[in-house]
């Protein structure tokens, strides 16, 4: 079957608001895709910071000039996609990330190291708010689903990339980071089909505001942005905390528990893959029983865990990385589509900001972190940020709202 009779079987899918599965497990793919690239950045820290002489701190400000040009600019991208929506975009957002991933397999200075990351993260920021409005076209009305697929999608990139880095990168040099310039490749051959299905649809008119279903509770200009206001704490609160896993596990299980570096990137990896788990559960869970109770329950829920987690032997200590890893990632989705359903004709904005925010709250985390590491100590920082998931009972000042 050719590739345009593809895209007309699956468009007559959309008309009839049927989710449309293969757009929903290519862009899902692709998100993989881009976010394997993201998470080499880390994964890489116990190589670079040998290699470099970097001091924790310096780790950390990689961290934030990934994730603040990771954040910056995607609610402008949003805002100028909702008006102008852009097919090519997601061509353009992986191709910036392959570039950045060849400049760091490459870098011999530390500057070079700030360039290649900035690069990854200005691809993100292209990439991140079309792929959103693609889930959510694509979605045929079961839009916390889609976005679990899309997000899966992403974190399971998140889990693969620390794997591969430990097993290709880790033996045989920074340089061999040039590796993942072919699933690169791949997600630009992937991206451009999307984009064609993607082009169809705005030829349809399907993105026009005549499309969007609003909220079935009417709600206030003021009650909205206070909504906003409370969700974005939440994704503060959430994000704040996985900068501390995702940057810092590998060198709190070295130091606590002397295991090598490639058996602490495993541990990453499991993290990784039940937040990848998590993910899906959180989206089904919230079209089914409200996307308020799945936010309550999955960042509030994970502070016993959290709490307990700096304490631990080692063996319990991956157990409860597994149980935070499943509560903790199902808010996301939940959160996101929540959001957009309190604006539903501002997508572009709504997933470049939440997206953007959390890229800029894990990269101001992971700098004072950091220093904190530097000066107190890495076990310290693990036991800090334990108390984060109890800002989660904010969530009961989060109105209700429609699960369509």
């Amino acid at each position: 079957m050719s590739t345009n009779q593809d895209l007309n079987i699956m468009s007559k899918a959309t008309d009839r608001h049927k989710i449309v599965y293969p757009i929903l497990f290519m862009i899902s793919l692709s998100h993989l895709l881009n976010d394997l690239l993201q998470s080499i950045i880390p994964s890489i820290y116990p190589i670079i910071k040998d290699e470099f002489q970097l001091s924790f701190a310096q780790i950390g400000m990689i961290t934030f000039v990934f994730q603040m040009t990771a954040s910056i600019f995607q609610p402008f991208v949003g805002v100028y996609t909702d008006k102008k929506p852009n097919p090519r975009f997601l061509v353009a957002g992986m191709t910036l990330s392959m570039a950045g991933l060849l400049f760091l397999a490459s870098a011999h200075a530390y500057f070079v190291l700030l360039f290649a990351v900035a690069l990854i993260g200005m691809g993100s920021s292209v990439f991140h708010p079309e792929a959103s409005r693609v889930a959510r076209l694509a979605s045929g009305g079961q839009k916390g689903l889609a976005q679990s697929i899309f997000q899966v999608g992403g974190n399971s990139g998140t889990a693969i990339g620390p794997l591969l880095v430990a097993f290709i990168v880790l033996p045989l040099g920074q340089s061999y980071v040039s590796v993942f310039a072919v699933p690169a490749f791949v997600g630009m051959i992937v991206l451009w089909k999307i984009g064609n299905w993607y082009a169809g649809q705005l030829a349809m008119g399907r993105t026009s505001k005549k499309a969007v279903v609003a909220t079935n509770v009417p709600l206030s200009p003021k009650r909205v942005t206070f909504s906003l206001i409370v969700l974005l704490i939440l994704v503060f609160s959430k994000y704040i905390y996985l900068a501390s896993i995702n940057n810092y596990l590998t060198f709190f299980l070295i130091e606590k528990f002397q295991v090598s570096v490639k058996d602490a990137q495993v541990c990453l990896f499991v993290f990784a893959a039940a937040v990848a788990a998590g993910t899906i559960l959180g989206g089904r869970l919230g079209d089914k029983y409200g996307r308020k109770n799945i936010i309550w329950i999955s960042i509030l829920g994970a502070a016993p865990f959290t709490l307990c987690l700096p304490y631990l032997p080692f063996g319990w200590t991956i157990v409860f990385i597994v149980f935070i890893g499943l509560i903790i990632a199902s808010a996301f989705s939940a959160i996101l589509v929540f959001a957009t359903d309190l604006m539903p004709d501002k997508v572009g904005l709504i997933a470049g900001l939440f997206f953007g925010f959390s890229f800029g709250m894990g990269g101001i985390g992971s700098a004072m972190l950091g220093a904190l590491a530097d000066s107190s100590g890495i076990e310290y920082v693990f036991k800090i940020c334990a108390f984060l998931p109890l800002i989660g009972i904010i969530a009961a000042f989060l109105p209700k709202i429609s699960r369509g």
